[in-house]
């Protein structure tokens, strides 16, 4: 039986090169389904509250236990492998993935895949064409089958400034926390940040420099290796080491005394859903806030991968774990291949608190203007944003005015909330043994991780899925409106918008909203 949502084409441009060796090593990772026999996964809403006033979020081993892969099904998948030739590597229950390996041959038998090799503009991949094939009695237990194309996925979201005598000074990530009014008082000692990295790496001597300049100790940073991929740093400032240590310096400047955890995997669809899914369902670190700095436009994913990606998403929400994601550096087009509107995903994803990008002057740590970000003009990035065509409108955006989806459609809109993005004025970072300013949407999903931290410690809970109550009247009064601008797609107004979605934050305000008790909001979709 054909897998739903898995046809996979070559990438535009692509030529084949011919089969591979049918004896080469293939590791594929199987979804499975949330266990049929367990109770029904809890609906994300705030009017669960307990008597404190917060969500009773369910621990990942209570997660695990309740919603995990069944005994069953796995079984079924382990039966399925032996007599396919294949091995199975690992189970993760909580996570509900299972990894098989096998030579290409067996492989390609066991899903009714041919693979070949393909060349285009960026390099070359092992691909596929069509659907993947299950046999009958996996069809209703299997939902995803990932590691046969392992195609490049996705691309980060940040943009170096260039040499330019007339751009404004840059600003250290603690001048915006304190423009953004960050409640740092009591620091976000005992939280841990993830961030998931899909290439390059970090070096401690960066990192040591960056923090000590601030004159800020350095924080404690695990690399938690997936799928073989570890902390590999290029050298190449330009490449993935920007956004590994971008991710990091900023979490860490703005949440001082946290805890971070780099999670470091391929950059396949593969990679990004066993990445995603170590974060979350992580019993050693136990992140509570896991930020995202890479996707790509909706249209460059399966169907199976964006169902499967905003899966994990939900069950972070379940767990009351926090997962900010860049909204994308490309305008409202996010650099898609037609330039038809489009959404970036994984934020796009109505589970994830997406980011979007704004231009902020201080004067010391005092806004004097803050608009859409848009280089568009110059050749340079833009903020993404616009209305998905994959997700509908989640009830938490109901009174939003979001518009149609570029097909006439109701849709999610993206982002949910922004900060500063634009290079011009960026943050003054260390990358790869030199000063560097970068800007764009990366550095402002790992801004809101560290106010979600921070946000965790004064309150003492997690926030956890935090979309319902940022919609509510009280708490989207703590947003810096940004009415002035677009996206090449969009105009931003008052209110939510399709640029910056609800504004900036002022940190201080939004402890207090998320403080009172009526701050609830409706549930998720």
């Amino acid at each position: 039986m054909q897998l739903r949502g898995s046809d996979r084409a070559p990438l535009a441009g692509a030529r084949a090169l011919g089969v591979p060796r049918p004896d080469e090593l293939v590791e594929v990772t199987l979804l499975l389904r949330r266990r049929p026999d367990g109770p029904p996964l809890p609906r994300v809403a705030d009017d669960r509250a307990d008597a404190a006033g917060r969500t009773p979020f369910l621990t990942r081993e209570q997660f695990a236990d309740r919603h995990g892969a069944s005994p069953e099904d796995r079984d079924r998948v382990r039966a399925f492998a032996e007599r396919s030739g294949l091995t199975v590597v690992s189970e993760e229950v909580g996570p509900r993935l299972v990894h098989l390996a096998g030579p290409l041959r067996s492989v390609e038998r066991a899903f009714g895949v041919r693979l070949q090799r393909w060349t285009y503009a960026d390099g070359s991949y092992r691909g596929r064409t069509g659907p993947i094939e299950l046999p009958e009695e996996l069809a209703d237990r299997v939902v995803g089958v990932f590691g046969l194309d392992n195609r490049r996925q996705a691309r980060t979201h940040f943009r170096r400034r260039g040499v330019d005598a007339t751009a404004p000074p840059a600003y250290s990530p603690p001048t915006v926390g304190a423009a953004y009014a960050f409640p740092t008082a009591r620091g976000a000692a005992g939280q841990s940040i993830g961030v998931l990295e899909l290439g390059g790496g970090y070096a401690l001597s960066d990192l040591t420099q960056f923090f000590q300049a601030l004159g800020l100790p350095v924080p404690t940073v695990s690399a938690v290796a997936v799928d073989g991929a570890t902390n590999a740093p290029t050298g190449d400032p330009d490449g993935p080491d920007g956004e590994v240590e971008l991710d990091l310096e900023i979490a860490g400047a703005l949440a001082p005394g946290a805890n971070l955890v780099a999670y470091f995997a391929p950059n396949t669809d593969q990679g990004f859903l066993d990445g995603l899914s170590a974060a979350v369902h992580d019993t050693t670190y136990r992140p509570m806030v896991v930020s995202v700095s890479w996707g790509g436009p909706e249209s460059s994913w399966t169907a199976q991968a964006m169902e499967a990606l905003n899966s994990v998403l939900e069950d972070a929400a379940t767990m009351g774990i926090t997962v900010t994601v860049a909204a994308g550096d490309d305008g409202a087009t996010d650099g898609s291949s037609g330039g038809a509107l489009e959404v970036d995903f994984p934020a796009s994803s109505p589970y994830a608190l997406a980011c979007g990008g704004t231009r902020l002057t201080l004067s010391g740590t005092s806004i004097t203007s803050e608009t859409v970000w848009n280089d568009l003009a110059q050749g340079e990035g833009a903020t993404g944003g616009g209305v998905s065509q994959q997700f509908g409108v989640p009830s938490y955006q109901a009174g939003a005015s979001v518009p149609p989806s570029p097909a006439g459609q109701p849709g999610r809109g993206v982002p949910d909330v922004a900060g500063d993005a634009d290079p011009a004025t960026g943050f003054s970072v260390w990358i790869d043994g030199a000063a560097s300013v970068i800007g764009g949407t990366s550095a402002v999903a790992p801004l809101w991780a560290a106010l979600v931290a921070l946000l965790n410690a004064a309150l003492g809970a997690p926030v956890g899925f935090l979309n319902p109550r940022l919609y509510t009247a009280g708490v989207a009064a703590t947003f810096h409106d940004i009415t002035v601008g677009n996206n090449d797609g969009y105009e931003a107004g008052p209110g939510w918008d399709p640029c910056t979605g609800l504004g900036s934050p002022d940190g201080t305000r939004l402890l207090g909203a998320l403080s009172s008790p009526g701050s609830s909001g409706a549930a998720p979709p």
